[in-house]
């Protein structure tokens, strides 16, 4: 038999699931572990500098969260009806979780309000379902069919003519707040819209903290992957290699990719922020019994990382607190000992000491730095 499920799982005090961020992004707690020696220290996210040394490169992935969620009425009947966009297709029509499902059946058609309460240009149709119960939407724009390639997005239009609000997570179990989220749930180095999530551990980050770790001599680069909302989905079968994991669009440009192979033939650390930017890099790498190597360019990646999985890239990794039982707890399990199982039980450990320290966890919580 292989890894269980059930052995990520973890309770958590209610009270330590964040609802917002701290008030200073940089100001929120650090638990530094060390997987050789073991040791934990606790301190300030800003502290983080005292990690770096010269010759560091430090990875961002700068992916822009659009407000993915929506609220309409059917045109027939003026039920009302909520929508979170998950996954383009390549025609223009988007997988999405809408509610209630059942009442919005193949074919239905409904109009899509601006967050003011009034109804926009936007129209949706009911094109398919699957067995998942998501929904594919198609959608116009005062009656001209959106698609990307013409620069019709919809992902533009839900950010520029307040239709969206931002997707957060169901765990923060609070309204929408469109004066403070649009900007928490957002990396200060955000470029590139296509987000469902928010990649958490970039939210830590600060221009002046950056700029600061710059001055020490560590070379900051970017990559792009648009998350998705699977990325927080938990694993519901039994065993974790029978998970099927989602894809993701990447992409790694030419320079990012040059600075991440000459640390690489130089020996010099890789840092990622968050796991999506780890997905992105040891999804990307190419091994061929030689030293490692980063190819550039776009591409998808459905890379599964769980104990007992092996690392290419990556020397150090800087994230948040994850859900019991999800793909992202799985890959911090498998960085805390590569290689080997080990690292579930230490993660275990790890989390334990997080929860009677009084950490606060998930997407809006406190950070973790694995060296």
């Amino acid at each position: 038999m292989g890894i269980r499920t059930e052995d990520f799982d973890y309770r958590l005090p209610a009270e330590l699931v964040a609802s917002r961020p701290d008030p200073d992004r940089d100001g929120s707690r650090l638990m530094r572990v060390d997987r050789a020696g073991g040791a934990v220290r606790h301190g300030i996210f800003r502290d983080i500098v005292g990690f770096f040394r010269p010759g560091d490169v430090l990875v961002l992935n700068n992916t822009r969260v659009f407000p993915a969620r929506f609220r309409g009425v059917k045109d027939l009947t003026g039920a009302e009806m909520e929508g979170l966009l998950l996954e383009e297709t390549g025609d223009g029509s988007w997988w999405a979780m809408i509610r209630p499902g059942k009442r919005f059946p193949v074919g239905t058609e409904f109009s899509v309000k601006r967050v003011d309460g009034e109804i926009s240009g936007l129209k949706g149709e009911v094109l398919e379902k699957n067995p998942e119960g998501h929904a594919r939407l198609g959608f116009t724009w005062h009656g001209e069919k959106l698609r990307r390639d013409d620069g019709m997005d919809i992902r533009l239009l839900l950010e520029s003519e307040g239709i969206g609000e931002t997707p957060l997570p169901p765990y923060i179990q609070r309204g929408w707040d469109p004066g403070e989220d649009p900007e928490n749930y957002q990396t200060v180095y955000a470029r590139h819209i296509g987000s469902v999530a928010a990649p958490t551990a970039g939210l830590h980050w600060t221009p002046a903290l950056l700029e600061e770790v710059r001055s020490r001599g560590v070379e900051t680069i970017e990559v792009t992957l648009h998350v998705g909302a699977g990325t927080f989905a938990p694993v519901k079968s039994e065993v974790v290699e029978a998970h099927h994991m989602h894809s993701e669009d990447y992409d790694i440009p030419a320079e990012s990719a040059q600075a991440l192979n000459r640390a690489l033939a130089d020996g010099r650390r890789i840092i990622a922020v968050g796991t999506t930017s780890m997905r992105t890099l040891e999804g990307a790498v190419m091994t061929d019994g030689h030293r490692p190597v980063i190819p550039d360019g776009k591409g998808r990646t459905d890379i599964f990382i769980y104990p007992p999985a092996h690392f290419h890239v990556c020397s150090a990794l800087i994230t948040n607190f994850h859900l019991p039982q999800s793909t992202l707890l799985m890959l911090v399990s498998a960085f805390a000992s590569p290689g080997s199982t080990s690292g579930i039980a230490l993660t275990r450990a790890w989390y334990e000491e997080a929860i009677r320290e009084r950490y606060r966890f998930f997407s809006y919580g406190d950070a973790m730095l694995i060296e």
